[in-house]
């Protein structure tokens, strides 16, 4: 934290004490790589005194290879550098008025071309006025995985082994696909997502009024590929690995001046270990009363079948229209086996129960989008509208034997079937105009009416269990709109904006044990201030108020009954938590060197926890509630570096404070790191990522640290037609959650352990295509 400090104290000197500069003439210009023609972003350009060569400035370009920089008059070297690309620069350059220089092309270093294979395409970072973009590129670790593999590559985000997304350490993140609430991510579909169809992840942790209010830690926006290539192009991917993961899929895509065609079909077949010894210690006032030794052995299978198909039609060079449909067909099953011992204060056998459960859950997805794109003949005016129609169903069956063997023998039977079933609809329009050069405004609107039922029965030895059979009704409606200016004046850059949203949502069950009816309006500025002082060093500060809606597994109070012993039921009646959200970073781009420190203030209301309580029947009864408020305070760093043109290394560290009151009174502080290291040697790619987290307590759970390392290879073969890629996942089986809970008359300690490394092959076969080129997949 202190040398965090020292950084932006120095970069606050240099804002303040800067010394006046005379009139400066603007030179721009763009740099493509000469033999695939394709623009470079992230190429380096730098002007040097022609008669001393002292460093004068420089600039990084964009993702269309153009950059811009302000010199004074006077003559110039310009030198323009690209990782793997022959260096090429341009002498004694006499500047004396803005200029746009010609188009500079990079060419292959012929004397390391048997050394080094070149590729345009890494995992790079973009640093924009109201997010962070990270470009997936050839990510090894992620091959043949899917989208919860790339998010836990993802600086600031991590996916815990049970599919739960967080950023920063917040599980309040709200998960987008190709800027819109979609099915692909509800009901853990992020796994059913495959790695290969993802371009891009946007981490926006303060995001701007255009984006809904939802996500207390921010938004993640999950960006698909596209198909950017005229003709017929198609590839095929096969994976195998063990445990069981089995896949095949293939992409084929057509475009013309007028058409563009795509689909995508996948299948999946994939098994999941999972280990759980839980060990709960209950008192009698401060003295030991007697134990529960709990063990579970999990194992779950998968089979996914995607398909998704649609078209583009370019009615003009203005005005396109859009037509997709996606399914999803995933069936569940899984098998656990349950062993209770319960013991006395000298931890002899009082009673032990074993039990297994047989899990079915068969799951259809649909998708139906209509979009309208039109352009207008003013640069950078747009409108758009977005239709989008979600319904999908589930049916999940249990069925557990349960039987005590001592010190009486008995058995008896649970089964249990909850239906459920969702119709989400939701329209969209955005607008924006630009006003001059420097100035743009944008506004719109969103309406999102979602309707879920939960139909549960459950019984015992076949009577039906009346406390929980019953039919939950969930009703939610959004109605949103913005506006938002954003402006710049001299090397100022800002953007104000402001949502209201009006959310009206309720619950009602069967049988009349609640009705529950919320209606509020909210309002949520923000703003986002860039101050750049040159085109490769800039400061940002940005403010947003959020909101985060309870979800419907937190709301659901009929959680199944698999394990007696540790029951999670929903609450209803939750509120949604409100986040005051600050932020102030910079980032600093040189050559082989880059750093992104930021500093984050996060002021939360009415946060969810879990609160865990003993029953009259001694179980434990997990449910959520508004525990109160939490101030976080935290600084991030993330650094990559290039010390030779085969080596990239990059790193990130998350260090926060936070103060809990209310129900639970907790301060305390986390930490996370991520190391990881990519070597690019002739047709050969190594990977190598090592994760760690650090102790963390909140409400009643006190976490352990835990660490594991991802390892891959892969080499392009046949001219790049085609990839073969070797991963492991956890290579020294170290991903192992430990920790503790604390209750008022007990303590429960827990170990769970996802079995063995996951080891896997992909192989990639491209027709008409080579490795750069996209598929399309759905906006």
């Amino acid at each position: 934290m202190k040398k965090l400090l020292l950084i932006f104290a120095l970069c606050f000197a240099n804002l303040f004490f800067a010394q006046e500069t005379p009139k400066s003439i603007s030179i721009s210009g763009k740099v493509i790589e000469k033999k695939s023609k394709i623009p470079l972003e992230f190429a380096t350009i730098t002007f040097l005194n022609s008669s001393d060569n002292k460093v004068i400035t420089g600039a990084i370009t964009d993702n269309k290879g153009n950059f811009i920089v302000n010199v004074i008059p006077g003559k110039y070297t310009v030198k323009i550098e690209f990782i793997g690309l022959k260096n090429e620069s341009i002498e004694n350059l006499d500047l004396q008025n803005n200029q746009i220089l010609p188009t500079i092309y990079l060419e292959e270093n012929a004397t390391e071309l048997e050394a080094v294979e070149i590729k345009v395409e890494k995992s790079t970072i973009e640093h924009k006025l109201d997010k962070k973009v990270f470009n997936v590129g050839n990510d090894l670790i992620s091959k043949g995985g899917n989208a919860n593999d790339i998010l836990n590559n993802v600086p600031s985000v991590n996916v815990t082994t049970e599919g739960v997304v967080s950023l920063r350490g917040n599980a309040g993140v709200r998960i987008l696909i190709n800027g819109k609430p979609s099915v692909l991510s509800s009901n853990n579909g992020l796994e059913q997502i495959p790695s290969e169809n993802i371009e891009k992840v946007e981490v926006i942790t303060n995001p701007s009024s255009k984006y809904d209010s939802e996500g207390t830690a921010g938004i993640i926006n999950i960006v698909l590929k596209k198909n950017k290539m005229s003709g017929f192009g198609s590839s095929v991917q096969v994976t195998t690995g063990t445990p069981s993961n089995h896949a095949l899929g293939y992409n084929v895509s057509y475009k013309n001046k007028k058409i563009n065609l795509f689909s995508d079909i996948r299948y999946q077949y994939l098994d999941r270990l999972r280990d759980e010894s839980t060990l709960r210690t209950n008192y009698l006032g401060n003295a030991i009363d007697s134990y529960l030794d709990g063990k579970v052995g999990r194992f779950r299978n998968n089979k996914t079948f995607n398909v998704y198909f649609g078209g583009d039609y370019y009615i003009n060079d203005k005005n396109t229209l859009t037509l997709s449909y996606y399914y999803r067909n995933n069936t569940t099953r899984s098998t656990s086996d349950y062993e209770f011992n319960f013991l006395d204060t000298n931890k002899n056998f009082i009673k032990i129960i074993n039990a297994t459960e047989s899990y079915r859950e068969p799951q259809i997805a649909n998708q139906i989008e209509l979009n309208y794109i039109k352009t207008f003949d003013k640069e950078g005016k747009k409108f758009t509208i977005n239709l989008q129609y979600d319904f999908w169903n589930d049916d999940e069956n249990e069925l557990i034997i349960e039987q005590e063997k001592f010190p009486l023998i008995s058995s008896k039977t649970l089964k249990s079937r909850d239906i459920e079933s969702s119709k989400d609809f939701l329209f969209q329009t955005d607008y924006t105009i630009p006003v001059n050069e420097k100035t743009k405004v944008e506004f719109g609107l969103k309406t999102e009416i979602r309707k879920i039922n939960s139909d549960y029965q459950a019984f015992e030895n076949n009577i039906a269990i009346d406390s929980l059979t019953n039919l939950l009704k969930y009703n939610e409606r959004i109605f949103g709109a913005y506006f938002q200016y954003g402006s710049s004046f001299k090397k100022l850059q800002y953007q104000l904006g402001v949502r209201t949203e009006h959310s009206n949502t309720g619950s009602n069950d069967r049988i009349n044990l609640f009705n529950i009816n919320k209606k509020y309006t909210d309002f949520f500025p923000t703003a986002h201030f860039t101050y750049g002082f040159n085109d490769i060093f800039s400061l940002q500060l940005s403010y947003s108020r959020r909101i985060s809606r309870p979800g419907f597994w937190q709301l659901n109070p009929f959680g199944g009954i698999a394990d007696r012993r540790n029951i999670r039921i929903g609450n209803p009646d939750l509120n949604p938590v409100y986040t005051d959200s600050y932020e102030f970073g910079t980032l600093i781009k040189w050559k082989k060197f880059s750093i992104n420190p930021s500093l984050y203030h996060q002021f939360s209301r009415n946060i969810f926890e879990d609160i865990r309580i003993t029953n009259t029947n001694g179980n434990l009864v997990e449910q959520a509630i508004n525990s109160g408020t939490e101030s976080r305070l935290g600084g991030e760093i993330s650094i990559t570096y290039s010390p030779i043109k085969i080596l990239t290394l990059s790193g990130e560290m998350n260090y926060y404070k936070f103060n809990q009151k209310g129900v639970f009174s907790v301060s305390d502080n986390a930490f996370t790191s991520r190391l990881n290291s990519r070597i690019k040697f002739s047709t050969w790619n190594f990977q190598t990522n090592f994760n760690y987290q650090g102790a963390r307590n909140s409400g009643q759970v006190n976490a352990k640290s835990q660490y594991w390392v991802d390892f891959a290879m892969g080499k392009d073969i046949w001219k790049e037609k085609a990839t073969i890629t070797f991963r492991v996942d956890n290579v020294f089986d170290s991903r192992i959650s430990q920790g503790v809970v604390k209750g008022t008359d007990y303590t429960l300690d827990y170990n769970f352990r996802n079995s063995l490394p996951r080891v896997s092959a992909t192989f990639t076969y491209r027709f008409n295509r080579k490795k750069n080129e996209k598929e399309r997949l759905p906006e």
